[in-house]
């Protein structure tokens, strides 16, 4: 079973009280790819998705995503925002960078979104801090 067809199985509104660690990283996994897909709504590139619960114990996956200017950084943020909280019933539990619009931190716990200006993404290169994380293919629409 593919990756992307365990995101197809969950149901974001299925909660259960006992939730297993494998059951936690499906629906840690689902989570982040709803972060992508409202990040590819909003036209974000370059995104990526990498899988830190190995390597970290902030998040289970990080979204990372570039916006080509800061009012299309800002409304990647909102549309990850809307999506989650349509979807899942979450809001973040905190958010950076909101006022700059340079770099905005989205952190929902399990996934942690960082929506860059293009400058910003390539100077604090997340993606070579994280290299030991698994990076995850996101097909993103044409």
């Amino acid at each position: 079973m593919s990756n992307y067809s365990k995101v197809e199985a969950i149901s974001p509104s299925s909660g259960t009280s006992a939730i297993s660690p494998s059951m936690q990283e499906d629906t840690s996994y689902a989570l982040a790819v709803t972060v992508a897909q409202a990040a590819d709504d909003r036209k974000g590139v370059d995104i990526a998705l990498l899988g830190v619960s190995e390597v970290s114990y902030l998040a289970d996956y990080f979204v990372i995503v570039t916006g080509l200017s800061n009012p299309q950084v800002r409304a990647i943020s909102q549309s990850i925002q809307d999506k989650v909280e349509t979807e899942w019933q979450r809001t973040p539990l905190r958010i950076e960078g909101q006022a700059d619009g340079s770099w905005i931190v989205l952190d929902y716990g399990d996934v942690i979104a960082h929506i860059f200006m293009p400058q910003e993404r390539e100077f604090y290169n997340l993606e070579a801090f994280w290299g030991h994380a698994d990076r995850i293919r996101f097909p993103v629409s044409s």
